[in-house]
């Protein structure tokens, strides 16, 4: 596998702040989880996922904390967590652990502070970005949210992400300029949960936002070449976005 298979965070962060996305290019899954994926909930071979996962170790300083993802509002210390522990979030202020979040759609969010004292990795789905899954991961960061920085990975995006009334519903009750980010599709309405979470991030006193949906259009469902997506083909594979501190010079 090359890291040419891999998106690099466009973000101003400090340098001993490191963070990868990987794409489905590069493993050893077949068809329909071709080629990298690194989900072992999704009936893959484990052999295969396995070998996915250990292709991912040139290029991290350890083995990432992997979730055991729920659609909630859990965060951990991954420093001080096992892996498969049921959260939505990682966080770590200690060099060379690699916090992690698995997706085909969701929004994978990275945040760091800009100090590079402090990362974290947030899962936030519909259901995880409407009921706080962001907002909890920035309250545990402990630093000023003026002093971090976040970055959106590739998720279904606003012209492909169709959801119905109730959805819609929710995040409004939630708050009332979401209503921005939903058009009408037929019975049903598109959402955009890349401006969802430019609004929860810039309430929480968060604005410098980059990647995906900002300066960078990476759709999963329509980019079938680059992306898993569930909504698009129900059996399919993970990808990760990692981030880490490096340890000091």
């Amino acid at each position: 596998m090359s890291a040419l298979n891999f998106i690099t965070p466009d973000w101003p962060v400090p340098a001993n702040v490191k963070a990868v996305q990987t794409t489905r290019l590069g493993g050893v899954s077949l068809a329909p989880y071709a080629s990298l994926n690194l989900g072992a909930h999704v009936s893959d071979d484990a052999t295969a996922v396995a070998t996915n996962r250990q292709l991912l170790k040139p290029y991290l300083p350890s083995e990432p904390v992997w979730l055991n993802q729920v659609h909630g509002i859990a965060v951990i210390d991954a420093a001080q967590s096992t892996c498969l522990q049921n959260a939505d979030a990682s966080l770590t202020t200690q060099p060379n652990v690699v916090c992690v979040t698995m997706t085909a759609d969701c929004l994978p969010v990275l945040l760091c502070d800009k100090a590079g004292t402090v990362v974290a990795a947030v899962h936030a789905g519909w259901r995880g970005l409407c009921d706080g899954a962001i907002e909890a991961t920035v309250h545990k960061m402990q630093v000023p949210p003026n002093e971090i920085l976040a970055w959106l990975g590739p998720a279904i995006g606003p012209n492909a992400f169709e959801v119905d009334a109730e959805v819609r519903s929710q995040f409004i009750q939630h708050d009332q300029q979401a209503a921005l980010a939903f058009k009408t599709h037929g019975d049903k309405w598109l959402c955009s949960m890349y401006l969802i979470a430019q609004q929860r991030l810039n309430a929480l006193g968060v604005t410098q936002i980059y990647g995906c949906g900002v300066n960078e259009d990476f759709c999963t469902y329509s980019d079938e070449a680059r992306f898993f997506s569930f909504r698009r083909d129900n059996m399919t594979g993970r990808m990760a976005s990692l981030i880490w501190l490096s340890a000091a010079i």
